[in-house]
């Protein structure tokens, strides 16, 4: 388990987290989410022990990284995938780290096997290309069989293949009681992947809560309604507090009102429904939505003609 409270750090001027707490439980995967520039990589590189906190504290197991006496038995992680030197082989990358914490050569046999890295397991790791790099990270964080794992974008570089893997992978790690925490911008993959999601945006705390709430609180998430006669339940809802907008086929879309609320108006009123659909909020919809405020780097809106003239 990985336990966060008031979680700070400063570089310069610049306040990269700002009191952060949380945490990340056995049994599950974690998705930490934000734009670019939220602090999620600081994060993760504080738990790891690589960033030194200014404020507040992080534990992994109850004990700070550099306490922990055989660290990759306790936690593994992927920060950075290109963190291997390139004249080494992928199997004497993974016995140099097994050396230093008395892991036998034949857990390194099982992960290159693992992650699909046996055949190539010779060839220095400089050769690889982003997605065998990566596959070989990932081999690394499960080293020492550890309880708690981080990845931050774990699925850069892979192909479908190895993305379908990924996912699997983590679901079972978290299946076999263990704390996994990862990173992605890839919000269609966490919405497949993640249990319960951490959301941050400029270093603070902006969600908390399984991935189902999170969604389930969006104003994206809409009802379409088809009636005979849309005028009097139309007038309803929106004194209900609902926005709606009518489609060219007829249908009206219902946003702020769920639908057994419509069905309880259309009740009242004695009108007729033909349907009652609801349409939950992608976990994309509901990331952007809370999250807008929140994003550091932002491109300009504009059209073709101006893209040419700022190229001229």
């Amino acid at each position: 388990m990985i336990e966060a409270r008031g979680l700070t750090k400063r570089y310069g001027p610049t306040l990269a987290v700002d009191g952060l707490s949380f945490d990340v439980r056995p049994g599950q995967v974690t998705g930490f989410l934000g734009p670019n520039g939220s602090g999620k990589s600081t994060t993760m590189r504080m738990v790891m022990g690589l960033d030194r906190p200014d404020g507040g504290s992080v534990t992994i197991e109850g004990r700070r990284y550099h306490d922990l006496p055989w660290p990759l038995r306790e936690v593994g992680g992927l920060l950075e995938s290109k963190a291997v030197h390139p004249g080494r082989s992928a199997y004497n990358h993974l016995w140099a780290l097994a050396q230093t914490n008395d892991i036998p050569s034949s857990r390194v046999d099982d992960l290159l096997e693992l992650v699909g890295l046996a055949g190539v397991a010779r060839k220095r790791a400089g050769k690889f290309s982003l997605g065998m790099t990566q596959r070989l990270g990932i081999a690394a964080a499960l080293l020492g069989d550890p309880g708690v794992l981080l990845f931050d974008e774990p699925i850069n570089g892979l192909d479908p293949e190895g993305i379908l893997w990924v996912r699997n992978l983590l679901k079972r790690l978290a299946s076999e009681g263990r704390a996994v925490f990862v990173s992605s911008h890839l919000m269609s993959e966490m919405a497949l992947t993640a249990d319960h999601l951490v959301v941050i945006g400029r270093g603070k705390l902006i969600a908390d809560q399984p991935v189902d709430d999170f969604v389930g609180q969006s104003s994206a998430a809409s009802v379409r309604v088809r009636t005979p006669t849309p005028d009097p339940l139309t007038a309803a809802m929106v004194e209900a507090g609902a926005r709606v907008h009518v489609e060219p086929d007829g249908a009206v879309v219902v946003n702020g009102l769920g639908a057994p609320a419509i069905g309880d108006l259309a009740a009242g009123l004695g009108v007729t429904l033909h349907e009652l659909s609801p349409r939950a909020a992608s976990l994309e919809e509901a990331f952007m939505e809370l999250t807008h405020e929140s994003v550091e780097f932002r491109a300009e809106e504009g059209t073709a003609a101006d893209a040419t003239e700022v190229r001229h």
